[in-house]
């Protein structure tokens, strides 16, 4: 959790396949977003209610199950837009099927209300919208200057980096896509990662096992 004077960053586990899920809020409007509820509404909506923030959006790294179980949940109790990049579309769209796959529960999605575009700034805490993909087609990392935070999905893990061999996606893309816009960030920054611990930009260049600076 980062300073909450300033800035608010509630970051933990949800859902069976345990997707970080990350609280967005400012402290002062009130106002925030929840990135990747992967599942556990009530916990999520729990946390929301404790810091006594008012949803706005519910943004998402991605398509794939485990970043989007419990969005539908979080959109009927805040009324808050569902955010993407339409790279994703066809993922979105086959969300069912994905959770037959992998043996989970489908609970029903509406369709995304606003497209997410590469450098966009995002509803609230000066965030930017970085297109990075290769993890799938319609991949996003969110950028805070001022904390230095890194919102990475699942393009970057703590000596590691996504995996390609899914629908869309590209080991030559995800490397681009980190060597060309994530490494170039600031090296002290934090990396919330889609799943496991934080890591670090500098850590990354300096100790990732796949993509080295």
């Amino acid at each position: 959790m980062t300073d909450q004077t300033t800035f608010i960053r509630q970051t933990f586990p949800v859902g069976p396949l345990q997707c970080n899920c990350t609280i967005i809020g400012d402290p002062v409007t009130k106002r925030a977003f929840v990135v990747d509820p992967g599942g556990d509404p009530d916990i999520i909506l729990a946390k929301l209610e404790a810091l006594e923030l008012k949803v706005v959006a519910i943004i998402h790294t991605h398509a794939h199950l485990d970043h989007f179980l419990a969005s539908g949940d979080i959109k009927k109790k805040t009324g808050a837009p569902i955010y993407l990049h339409e790279g994703d579309k066809f993922l979105w769209d086959n969300l069912e099927m994905q959770c037959r796959m992998f043996g989970v529960p489908y609970r029903p999605v509406p369709d995304p209300d606003y497209w997410l575009k590469d450098d966009e700034a995002l509803p609230c805490c000066e965030g930017v919208a970085m297109h990075t993909p290769g993890h799938t087609p319609g991949s996003m990392c969110f950028w805070f200057e001022e904390p230095k935070l890194l919102i990475a999905g699942d393009t970057l893990f703590r000596r590691s980096i996504g995996r390609t061999d899914l629908w869309g996606g590209d080991y030559k893309t995800i490397e681009k896509s980190i060597k060309q816009r994530l490494y170039t960030l600031d090296e002290e920054a934090v990396v919330v990662t889609g799943h496991g611990p934080d890591t670090t930009i500098g850590e990354e260049i300096r100790e990732n096992s796949i993509i080295r600076g």
